[in-house]
């Protein structure tokens, strides 16, 4: 027999301007309609397109084998190309974790029945069958999406409409507080969670205006 463990919820969004927590109610309402309740959440504002998300390999690592990981949708787990899906997949499968999409119904059973185990690896074979199709199509809708983005720059760009990306300037008071504080880019990138290359403009910034910076 093939039983439930625990329930953890991932949400996962883009970009900081996103709600991550924006689905978290279609879950716990899913959850307990199958009599179910959520374990723990794990949100995060990281790109689905890489691997490089922390929480949801903080709750790979918590996570026992027989738990589920609940998402509103395929691509919360993954935008991400063949190899990395393959390695995400892989460490997934080999902690014996299930993967419940409200976009996938074969998913479904698995959180609110109990089977023998000839219908649990058919499931099972059926759920990942629809999970590498949906994958793959998340991929594809963000490639498509940044070539599309790509194009509308370039015709921009032509036409002298291109301005480039617009300037945080809440973001970077934030680092110059910090930067003023005595903090390191590290110590900035993991506080604020922006790049590198962001906290070395704006120290850049900084050299070449002290004055206006200095510490009261």
């Amino acid at each position: 027999m093939h039983g439930m463990k625990r329930i953890y919820g991932y949400l996962r969004a883009s970009t900081k301007e996103q709600d991550a927590s924006r689905a978290r109610q279609a879950l716990e309402d899913f959850a307990k309609n199958a009599f179910q309740t959520v374990s723990g959440w794990f949100v995060e504002n990281e790109s689905g397109a890489t691997l490089k998300r922390p929480e949801l390999f903080r709750l790979l690592e918590i996570a026992q084998q027989g738990d589920i990981l609940l998402v509103e949708q395929v691509d919360r787990i993954s935008r991400l190309n063949t190899q990395d899906w393959e390695q995400l997949k892989s460490q997934i499968k080999s902690k014996g974790i299930t993967i419940v999409s409200l976009d996938i119904t074969t998913s479904h059973q698995f959180i609110s029945t109990k089977s023998d185990d000839f219908t649990y690896r058919m499931l099972a074979a059926i759920n990942s069958m629809m999970l590498d199709m949906l994958a793959a199509v998340a991929r594809k809708d963000y490639e498509d999406r940044r070539r599309r983005q790509s194009q509308g720059i370039a015709k921009a760009k032509r036409e002298g409409k291109y301005r480039g990306r617009p300037i945080n300037q809440t973001l970077r008071r934030n680092i110059k507080a910090l930067i003023n504080d005595g903090c390191s880019i590290s110590e900035i990138v993991d506080t604020i969670r922006c790049s590198n290359k962001t906290v070395i403009s704006v120290r850049k910034e900084l050299a070449a205006f002290p004055k206006k910076n200095v510490k009261p």
